[in-house]
């Protein structure tokens, strides 16, 4: 009998051994542990050959044109939200979040690096109950309910990679093709180009005539009234003295 018993041990924990080396291989790996951190083409990451400012631009309007409330942000960010209700219970929230850098072989291209969550509300009914007690009536108490409802966050989760950020960046590339734009122009591309000298002019008609200026004449006292008297001092204290030295004098004769 003791033989049996031990036999029957050990196929019991042959079998408890089976049993939990099943289990560890049926649960689940973290999401996390499926990244691969891989140094190709990034499926959230689109090149673009526009300028920084451009290509954020361009993810803004296009999120305002299907509906994405947009935040102001910087130059080079860009953030939306937009909400759906699948059902009368169920909520859903997507938040886009834009990031453009410059490119990595021309000054004129960028990355546009795009980001999706979508969180997940949920309605929950919460009973709360109270009594109250009546002192009149003894220990005697009358419960109270009271229903309460509230959206409850039950989950959050990136949109994965494939043809929902792939219409998003063909729609970003609508707007960088149609709307107009302003491109540097390369210095090897400027070309200067002396002027032609000024042309003399030699014709006698064309040839303008100098302006002759003359001094104006000395001017001269004239005797006036009595009335013009003043006027007439004034006017005779401006004669040069050259003038009134060619006056002869007067001459006395006894």
């Amino acid at each position: 009998m003791s033989s049996l018993a031990s036999s029957r041990l050990v196929f019991v924990s042959l079998a408890l051994t089976a049993l939990v080396g099943c289990g560890g291989r049926a649960a689940t790996t973290p999401s996390y542990q499926q990244e691969l951190f891989s140094t190709g083409v990034s499926p959230f990451a689109h090149n673009f050959d526009a300028t920084v400012n451009e290509t954020c631009e361009a993810a803004r309007r296009a999120l305002l044109s299907q509906g994405f409330l947009t935040t102001m942000g910087q130059p080079d960010t860009v953030d939306a939200t937009k909400n759906f209700q699948p059902s009368a219970e169920t909520h859903v929230v997507v938040s886009f979040h834009v990031v453009c850098t410059p490119g990595e072989n021309a000054t004129n291209q960028s990355i546009a690096y795009v980001n999706a969550v979508q969180d997940g509300y949920a309605l929950k009914k919460s009973d709360t109950s109270a009594s109250v007690g009546l002192s009149v009536l003894g220990s005697l108490s009358l419960p109270i309910r009271s229903n309460s409802d509230a959206m409850v966050k039950i989950s959050s989760e990136t949109v994965p990679a494939g043809k929902f950020y792939d219409r998003f960046f063909g729609l970003m590339g609508h707007y960088l093709n149609t709307v107009p734009r302003s491109a540097p122009v390369a210095g090897d591309e400027v070309k200067s180009k002396p002027l032609a000298p000024s042309i003399i002019v030699s014709s006698p008609e064309l040839t303008p005539t100098p302006i002759v200026v003359q001094a104006p004449a000395a001017a001269t006292a004239i005797q006036r009234p009595d009335a013009d008297a003043p006027a007439a001092a004034a006017g005779a204290s401006e004669v040069p003295a050259a003038s009134a030295a060619a006056v002869p004098a007067a001459t006395v004769t006894h």
